[in-house]
């Protein structure tokens, strides 16, 4: 039987790499061509189709939240939180738009979940959608750098495919945005149909964009999608659940990291001075064996700083 590394291999051999020199380019500032971008995306989507809605996940593992387009902020992410050889990780979505660097961003995870598939889950966020990304940014990024729209398709379709939540050891869920009035227990989020673009309503929607509010149950969302919700469907969805926490995404913390409701919720941030202006902390969120917590924090990588490190060990190769 042919597995997804055998298919990979066999489409990559004309060009003489694959995910180990993709990984490498990429971080040496290179973006991928775009037949190594295509390439990538079909190896990706053979091996989120066979993953659920709600992807369970063993600890320890690390849960990172929006990284929008900065690709220096993500490798200093690594840095703090350790390679992915060593460490499980959990992207809670929002990987492109607003920033810089869109493009090596969302190529580099690919190419670690193609790498290694069973140490990073990429869970979709609001921005992971056709018409945001043709609003914020990652639409004219991919047509400057590659000269044509056809590397967007290639990586919208791959958002199809993005598990929507990620339970660790059953007891605490990711997802990007929140709660939904529809959706009381996480079998009903893994019967929605995922594959397709985000819906303008309704628990996919709700997933993607709703937010935490110093309320008790729902209100409508100043955001024009998904809801606010509050303490006390938190809790209860908790109870249901057999769930200790929910840790979300989707919203700026100025310290990285934000505990709701009795500690039942944490928002966690991971694009540090966001927008290149924010002044914001980013922070991760470690789990170990027991499920015991351990934030860490890291501030922005200053280009030059990054340049001047990799002309150093340039010279030292």
């Amino acid at each position: 039987m042919t597995s997804v590394n055998d298919v990979a291999l066999e489409e990559v051999k004309p060009s003489g790499s694959g995910p180990d020199q993709w990984i490498e380019n990429l971080r040496n500032g290179k973006v991928l061509s775009e037949l190594e971008l295509k390439q990538v995306c079909e190896m990706v989507k053979l091996l989120l189709i066979e993953e659920s809605n709600v992807q369970p996940v063993s600890s320890p593992v690390t849960v990172c939240g929006d990284i929008h387009g900065q690709f220096f902020d993500l490798l200093e992410l690594f840095r703090c939180g350790g390679e992915i050889q060593d460490t499980n990780y959990i992207f809670m979505g929002d990987f492109v738009d607003r920033g810089h660097n869109s493009v090596e961003t969302f190529e580099l995870l690919l190419c670690l979940k193609a790498r290694y598939p069973d140490r990073i889950t990429l869970l979709r966020g609001n921005h992971e959608c056709r018409q945001i990304t043709q609003v914020y940014g990652f639409y004219e990024e991919c047509v400057r750098k590659y000269g044509n729209a056809n590397p967007w398709k290639y990586c919208t379709d791959v958002f199809d495919y993005l598990n929507l939540a990620a339970i660790i050891d059953g007891r605490v869920l990711c997802v990007h945005g929140g709660l939904s009035p529809e959706l009381r227990t996480l079998d009903q989020i893994r019967t929605i149909e995922r594959q397709q673009e985000i819906p303008h309503e309704g628990s996919f929607c709700d997933l993607m964009w709703s937010d935490p509010e110093d309320i008790e149950t729902w209100a409508m969302s100043p955001r024009g999608a998904g809801y606010l919700f509050g303490a006390k469907v938190t809790q209860e969805f908790n109870q249901i659940n057999g769930l200790d926490l929910i840790c979300r995404a989707h919203q700026l913390v100025q310290e990285g990291y934000k505990y709701m409701f009795d500690n039942s919720l944490v928002t966690v941030w991971s694009a540090p001075n966001y927008c290149y202006r924010c002044g914001n902390v980013a922070a991760i969120l470690s789990f170990d064996e027991n499920l015991e917590r351990d934030f860490k924090l890291f501030r922005e990588v200053w280009l030059l700083d990054f340049v001047l490190f990799n002309e150093i060990v340039l010279c030292m190769i």
